[in-house]
């Protein structure tokens, strides 16, 4: 049996780092692509058969291409790509700039798009109708529930989990499935670095669930594992939420 590969990127940190650690634990081979590479250093001398690593800003077509190259000069196949890069800015629409914005919808719409092309023919390459190829993007509860103060990101994210409902759609007869998970506040590095400055654009993180606590990044990627699995193969063009039941009714204050 062919090991089994996967490009992930943001697989420097949080959701993505976790996603790569616990596929290359379970024998994947695993391509990592990042802005950043610090921690990636470690995993490639913790792996060396079985993980490399690019630098990739997904916002950047070029950047893309490039990274999608490497891992093609390394492996002729794919049989997954995990989307997890992404950004988030908080501010009032009404005086967010426009740089900003364009920002976010670049990393986080118009960035899985891209990879999702980059990734497609070697995604093709090694699917089969009893084998499915596996597309699984980060989303975001915000696509379900908008908030205040963070209006760029939801709309991002609820882009993007509309892209992944019309390519599981136009990828199904490829026999590669398209998925995406929605975690609510994930316990990732992003999340404190905004938590620290986004009272002053109104915007709150979504705290504790139902279930009294936020998420960890390996609840997620646990999701995201069973979207790898053949356990998932008549699952297309979901959007999951990871969310301890958030969204799932309104609590009032």
């Amino acid at each position: 049996m062919m090991q089994r590969t996967a490009a992930i990127t943001g697989a420097n940190s949080g959701i993505g780092f976790e996603i790569t650690s616990q596929l290359l634990r379970e024998g994947w081979r695993v391509f990592g692509m990042d802005i950043a590479t610090d921690r990636l250093d470690a995993l490639h001398a913790g792996h060396p058969d079985a993980f490399s690593f690019a630098r990739c800003d997904v916002s950047d077509p070029d950047s893309v291409q490039e990274g999608f190259l490497q891992i093609q000069r390394s492996s002729p196949y794919l049989d997954a790509l995990i989307c997890s890069a992404g950004v988030l800015r908080t501010a009032p629409l009404m005086s967010m700039s426009m740089a900003e914005f364009d920002h976010v919808i670049a990393v986080n719409t118009r960035g899985p798009l891209l990879c999702a092309q980059a990734a497609h023919g070697l995604l093709q390459r090694n699917a089969s109708e009893t084998v499915p190829s596996r597309i699984v993007m980060l989303s975001s509860v915000a696509a379900i529930r908008p908030k205040v103060g963070g209006g760029a990101y939801a709309a991002s994210k609820a882009a993007l989990s509309r892209l992944v409902r019309v390519m599981a759609v136009e990828m199904g007869p490829e026999h590669i499935r398209v998925n995406a998970v929605a975690p609510a506040t994930v316990d990732t590095p992003m999340i404190q670095r905004v938590a620290s400055t986004a009272d002053a654009a109104g915007y709150k993180a979504s705290g504790n669930s139902p279930l009294g606590r936020v998420s960890s990044a390996a609840e997620v990627a646990g999701v995201v594992q069973f979207l790898l699995s053949p356990a998932s193969d008549y699952i297309n063009g979901a959007t999951i939420p990871v969310d301890g039941g958030t969204t799932a009714a309104y609590v009032p204050s």
